[in-house]
């Protein structure tokens, strides 16, 4: 079969040039040399229009970053993939911030070459089916959408590039999963991966989780304790919500970053750790930065490269694809059939604007797996109009606006949906409110909340059954 790209090749080496040039006419591309920045730019200039550009980096005269440049003022839907016989970090950062799509470190093997080929040209299929990538125990990476498919073409590059990684994106867009595929894909993956929350653990109790203490360094500190630094030396550390980490904190983290050193709470020994800091965060970052609650220099330490994850509702694409997934993992975990997704569900889901993102379409999915009422989950999904006369996500605030009546209704259906899965569950799990809180995947506080809401405590009553929690 003939591929139709074409693909441009620039290498001074002409030993290297030919090698290259033979490997990717063994699969039939196009293949168009030349050994030089200028002589590439001139072949454009005349009117060459490559799908593919295999750049060098180091090269006479102007050399391989240069040359990206000009080739993406010229041909911007051209992709380009540098090549460079040395590993060098602040290159490889420099080329994808000009828009190179991935960095090939000579010698490489024809595997190597035809795998990152037929990524840019669209041709990978991946390990599965190119769309559904696993990069933990039931953990699942979706890149279905032109964006989420550059993400993951990002990620892959900067996975082998040991600097830190901030990822950017609202809440619930799985700045998580994107974390740990970078891990996944990078030289530390068969070594730890940890995650810490910066807004789940106290202020107070955050620097001693993170650094690990000695005996008698407060009260009740009876015995060391390893901080995550240490349990993580030789992997990757997810610092999530790092906008939430105290100011005081930011200075000793700056610290680990930059001499990778540090000490537990209550000694004066230092510790040396190799750890891997991605960074996650989903605040306003000029805001925070000029009211001081996120240290400037460390935000340029963790800003080494960006990742921005786009919103659910900016890659409606995959939803039917999560919701196949969520809908397979869920019935598994709680032993249920799966529900058919009815063409009307799925356009139901593909209007609605998703603002809670990933983690409302998996409460969403969920309520539907334990109500099992299809009409009752697309009620849930009904849009409302928005100031701009267009069709936004119902909300649940809005009292005495235009349009009350419809918001009432779209509310009512919500709460009905909710206070009947909570039943369902306080039921199934009968009536242990700890158990129907992880089965709804809630936290217990907020399942008490909801239980007063709904006025579900009084049905308990009724039943004679267990307490439970």
């Amino acid at each position: 079969m003939k591929n139709t790209a074409k693909i441009l090749l620039v290498d001074d080496e002409p030993a290297m040039l030919r090698y290259i040039k033979t490997l990717l006419e063994v699969e039939n591309y196009k293949v168009e040399t030349a050994s030089t920045g200028e002589e590439a730019l001139q072949r454009i200039e005349k009117g060459l229009e490559p799908d593919l550009v295999l750049l060098d980096v180091l090269m006479p005269g102007i050399d391989g970053l240069e040359t990206l440049e000009h080739i993406r003022q010229k041909r911007p839907g051209a992709k380009v993939v540098m090549l460079s016989c040395v590993n060098d970090t602040k290159k490889v950062v420099q080329a994808m911030r000009l828009g190179a799509h991935d960095y090939l470190t000579k010698p490489f093997q024809k595997a190597e070459l035809d795998a990152v080929v037929g990524q840019c040209l669209g041709e990978d299929k991946g390990p599965v089916g190119g769309e559904v990538e696993e990069v933990a125990d039931n953990i699942f990476f979706i890149a279905a959408s032109p964006a989420m498919r550059k993400i993951r073409s990002q990620a892959a590059l900067v996975a082998h590039v040991d600097i830190p990684v901030l990822l950017l994106g609202e809440s619930g867009t799985g700045k998580e999963v994107l974390a740990r595929l970078i891990h996944k894909l990078s030289p530390r993956a068969h070594r730890t991966f940890l995650k810490v929350n910066c807004a789940a653990v106290p202020a107070d109790l955050l620097e001693s989780e993170l650094f690990g203490y000695e005996p008698g360094a407060f009260t009740g500190a009876t015995h060391a304790k390893p901080g995550k630094f240490e349990l993580c030396n030789k992997g990757t550390i997810l610092l999530d919500e790092i906008g939430e980490m105290p100011p005081t904190l930011q200075a000793k983290l700056l610290h680990v970053l930059q001499d990778q050193q540090f000490s537990r709470l209550g000694s004066r020994s230092v510790i040396k750790v190799d750890v891997r800091i991605l960074a996650a965060t989903n605040i306003d970052i000029p805001q925070a930065l000029a009211a001081k609650r996120l240290r400037e220099d460390l935000y340029y330490r963790l800003n080494a490269f960006t990742l921005q994850l786009p919103p659910l509702r900016e890659r409606k694409e995959e939803i039917p694809i999560l919701l196949k997934q969520f809908m397979t993992r869920m019935a598994e975990q709680y032993a249920r059939p799966q529900l058919p997704l009815s063409p009307a569900l799925l356009e139901a889901c593909q209007r609605y604007s998703w603002p809670g993102n990933l983690r409302e379409l998996n409460n969403f999915l969920k309520r539907y797996l334990i109500l099992g009422d299809e009409n009752l989950a697309a009620a849930e999904l009904q849009p409302r109009p928005d100031g701009n006369g267009g069709m936004g996500a119902r909300s649940d605030s809005g009292h005495g606006e235009a349009g009350g009546g419809l918001k009432s209704l779209a509310r009512s259906a919500k709460d009905e949906a909710e206070g009947e899965a909570i039943r369902q569950a306080l039921e199934q799990t009968n009536w242990n409110r700890k158990q129907a809180a992880e089965l709804l995947q809630v936290s217990y506080k907020a399942l008490l909340y909801k239980i007063r809401q709904y006025g579900i405590a009084e049905v308990k009553s009724h039943h004679k059954l267990s307490a439970g929690a």
